[in-house]
């Protein structure tokens, strides 16, 4: 499929089913103006195939899968409940965390062959796979400070050739809890306190350490949190950990538990705590 190049404006075509290029647009066909040629720099050409959030190919998004010709629609059908889904949450409140962050796009390359432990693309010696992360704090809301003592989060995707592989990590390699039902409770005790609002984006109150001093499991953890780690002097001065145990497969079947290190090539920096 032959692309215009770029700077150039596109032609006019027809749109989604049932829809057809109007008189202005056939006017307009081929013509370049102030308008197109100031966003020709940020314009990307629809690609050869329509896919999902996931990198899914997509081949019908007007009709939902029914159960016979004259059937009710299946709840099987995955796109449909995705379409829905996002409709319904486009009008999105702050996170519950992490709702402080900045983002980045990248590449990831790798320089090693894995073959031997996965089948996947984006582990092929040389490959480059275009990404995208958010880092973030914790506990803060979305108006707080870049510098509090908190955990980094950061959410990664990779857009890789079999569709969008998503991989989040923190800089820190533990956690407060070990059961995932205690998530709640740790997130209501480290917000700030109800009546006042404070501390913002930080631990450092009663409800917190009352949680802390009845969860054992936490005291490694709060080692790293009171730790320099909790100031990085910047997303690209710190580690990165990917917290869990992955499963990765090759082409054989064969499976190994792996798990995921970030190393910063500038090296570990923190703030000075002041």
């Amino acid at each position: 499929m032959t692309k215009p190049a770029p700077g150039t404006a596109t032609p006019a075509t027809a749109r989604t089913s049932g829809q057809s290029s109007g008189e202005m647009d056939q006017r307009n066909a081929g013509k370049e103006n102030a308008k197109t040629a100031q966003m020709a720099p940020v314009t990307a050409e629809p690609g050869e195939v329509m896919t999902g959030n996931q990198g899914v190919r997509i081949s019908d998004d007007q009709n939902t899968l029914k159960a016979g010709p004259r059937g009710p629609s299946l709840l099987e059908d995955f796109y449909f409940r995705e379409k829905i889904t996002h409709f319904d949450h486009e009008r999105i409140p702050e996170r519950v965390v992490h709702a402080r962050g900045a983002g980045a796009h990248g590449v990831f390359q790798c320089y090693e062959d894995l073959s031997d432990l996965t089948c996947a693309s984006l582990f092929k010696k040389g490959k480059e796979t275009p990404v995208f992360v958010r880092f973030s704090t914790v506990a803060g809301s979305r108006g707080s400070a870049d510098t509090p003592r908190d955990v980094r989060g950061f959410a990664v995707k990779f857009y890789t050739d079999e569709g969008v592989w998503d991989l989040v990590g923190n800089n820190m390699p533990i956690f407060f809890i070990q059961d995932a039902i205690k998530f709640p409770d740790l997130i209501h005790a480290v917000k700030p306190e109800p009546n006042n609002e404070i501390p913002q984006a930080a631990s450092a109150h009663d409800t917190f350490w009352d949680f802390v001093s009845l969860t054992p499991e936490s005291a490694a953890m709060l080692m790293w949190v009171m730790s320099d780690r909790a100031f990085p002097r910047s997303f690209a001065m710190m580690e990165g950990f990917g917290i869990h145990t992955f499963r990765l497969v090759n082409a054989e079947g064969k499976s190994h538990l792996v798990k995921f290190h970030w190393k910063p090539l500038k090296g570990v920096h923190s703030l000075v705590w002041d």
